[in-house]
């Protein structure tokens, strides 16, 4: 009998969840030296705001390019997430970074309304992510401020 992989826990959908993000942190690899890439499944499908939806591994790997390309450095602050788990495949991650953005440093709450909160929903299924929808501001160096009266004069 072999161990069916299939059938997954909150636990494991949610480990697979975080090493995506770890991942992310450390320049697209993994903690065991693989590609970001190897988490997804061939056809999953993925959600950026101002980018859009990639479909599939290679569009994915387009979307990595292109935005992680103007991402210097980013940390996930793993200690703050929150999990909101379902008992199904589908499940959600509320938290915060900071890093280096091409256009400047940011940092969640410096200030108060900039770029680093964050929500992904994820559906893992067996132990591939099949879709990952993110929630965020892409202004991360908060340069946008032009456009919001609340914000005239702020950056």
């Amino acid at each position: 009998m072999s161990l069916d992989r299939s059938v997954m826990t909150d636990e494991q959908r949610k480990s697979v969840a975080l090493e995506y993000l770890s991942a992310f942190d450390h320049g697209g690899v993994t903690s065991s030296g693989g590609s970001i890439l190897d988490l997804f499944d061939d056809n999953a499908v993925v959600y950026f705001p101002k980018w859009g939806i990639a479909n599939g591994k290679e569009e994915i790997a387009r979307w990595i390019k292109e935005v992680g390309g103007t991402i210097t450095s980013i940390v996930h602050r793993s200690w703050e997430f929150h999990y909101i788990m379902t008992g199904t495949d589908i499940f959600a991650i509320e938290g915060t970074t900071n890093g280096v953005h091409k256009d400047g440093p940011w940092s969640v709450g410096d200030p108060e309304w900039s770029a680093g909160r964050w929500c992904d929903v994820f559906e893992v299924r067996d132990w591939k992510i099949q879709r990952c929808f993110i929630y965020l501001d892409p202004d991360y160096a908060g340069r946008d401020t032009a456009r919001y009266p609340w914000l005239s004069g702020q950056s």
